[in-house]
């Protein structure tokens, strides 16, 4: 008997242990989540701030905001197929999307974001910026790409470079280059002339490779090493590309987003997505009591975690149909706690201990939740490839809340609903509904 005891007193301890951690730990997150989360540019922590900042600007730089929160300019482009080039035509339209960032980040337009729309579309959204004409112009030219030997002086351009693509050779990914004639023959004698030195290649008046003439190169065609990766390579060789055969950029639509339009719709957005977490949290209160507080807090942990992955991961910004994304996600975390209440009631009803009501109805509605969330995520996965724009922004959130969604419902309320049960003996009527109803049936 005193075994017994000592167990059962060990194991409640250690389920007070755990669930004060985690609440202290919910609290502080939560805390620094809406007062300023030290985060910089990277997503990464200061770690010379630890603590809140109360400056009210400090919480949406660590969340990118899209342009209809932010505020800025958009501007459209259609891009018009090189004669004789069709088969070039999607690696050109991905170098000058890499070429366009690369200028606008740069420039200190670190948050634009460059995408294509359509088969021939590119669309530039640029944060915090209210004169078009300051950047069109930037956006707008071609790439200029020249060949500099050792001294700096510029003997080729880019007009000059045929083709350019990625190549695997002697166990490494390199940029294999095609020149016409004249650059053929121009190319050779420099070679030559810098044999064992170094011949620079700047786009924009920027360095794109500085790599070392280990051989005199004939015949107009030759490779870049030392890129270090394929994905280097393949970006190397875009925009060598693109540099070489720029793509004419007409532009079909520019227009600005006020910043005060942004702050409104945040503001109204973020106000109406409270009100339902509020709501949310009451209706599961009332119908499933102590498991309803369960499910509060961890639709608490879901949106801490959520928009501190939005915070990090990069390419994530936060959009009104992002918002959107949110709170479906958050339905998303909702329906998975019922379905897991409603099989643990039932397990509860039967008779079982609450310790295996919990086991049976976390396994009973498995197959249930990954059934509802898998199809979501395949729906959100479909709209991230074809889709574009806003509707790029909504499936990205969506994705990423339904990932969310079913870490909390799977790990967290089981972790929460697990130590509470083992708090100690506890009534049944404090997690179900319907209890005395049932016996008096039986």
């Amino acid at each position: 008997m005193k075994s017994n005891n000592r167990k059962r007193m060990n194991g409640k301890t250690k389920a007070v242990i755990a669930l004060s951690i985690m609440l202290v730990l919910t609290i502080v997150i939560g805390v620094l989540g809406f007062t300023g989360m030290p985060l910089d540019s990277r997503g990464l922590y200061k770690l010379k701030t630890w603590l809140p900042t109360t400056d009210a600007a400090a919480w949406p730089t660590s969340l990118p905001l899209g342009l209809d929160l932010r505020g800025g300019v958009f501007v459209e482009y259609s891009a018009a197929r090189p004669e004789n080039s069709e088969a070039n035509f999607d690696s050109l339209v991905s170098g000058t999307i890499g070429v366009i960032q690369q200028r606008l980040t740069d420039k200190g337009y670190a948050e634009s974001t460059v995408q294509r729309i359509g088969g021939d579309g590119i669309r530039v959204e640029i944060p915090d910026v209210t004169d078009p004409s300051a950047v069109l112009d930037l956006i707008g030219s071609p790439a200029q790409m020249d060949f500099r030997g050792p001294d700096g002086v510029t003997f080729m351009t880019g007009d000059m470079v045929e083709t350019a693509n990625v190549a695997y050779q002697d166990g490494e990914y390199v940029v294999a280059f095609q020149l016409n004639d004249e650059g053929g023959r121009i190319f050779a004698e420099k070679t030559a002339e810098f044999l064992g030195r170094n011949i620079t290649i700047y786009l924009d008046d920027a360095v794109l490779v500085d790599a070392t003439v280990q051989s005199v190169i004939t015949g107009g065609s030759g490779v870049i090493n030392g890129m270090g990766g394929e994905e280097r390579a393949r970006t190397v060789a875009a925009q060598i590309q693109s540099g070489a055969l720029p793509l004419v950029l007409t532009q079909q639509k520019v227009d600005t987003v006020s910043a005060t339009l942004g702050d409104d719709a945040l503001s109204t957005s973020v106000l109406a997505a409270f009100i339902g977490i509020l709501l949310v949290m009451l209706v599961m209160v009332l119908r499933y009591r102590l498991n309803g507080i369960v499910a509060s807090w961890a639709l608490c942990v879901y949106i801490i975690v959520l928009f501190f992955l939005i915070a990090v991961i990069p390419g994530i910004q936060l959009t009104l149909p992002g918002l959107a994304g949110i709170v479906l996600g958050i339905g998303m975390a909702v329906d998975a706690n019922v379905i897991i209440f409603e099989r643990f009631n039932e397990e509860v009803r039967a008779g079982k201990p609450l310790k295996a009501s919990v086991r049976a109805g976390f396994k009973n509605a498995m197959s249930a939740i990954l059934d509802a969330n898998v199809t979501t995520m395949i729906a959100a996965i479909v709209l991230l490839i074809y889709g574009t724009g806003s509707i790029q922004g909504f499936a990205k959130t969506l994705l990423l809340g339904v990932v969310t969604s079913m870490f909390t419902a799977v790990v967290v309320t089981r972790f929460l609903m697990k130590n509470i049960v083992n708090l100690g003996r506890m009534d049944a009527k404090l997690f179900t509904s319907g209890l005395q109803a049932r016996k008096e049936e039986q």
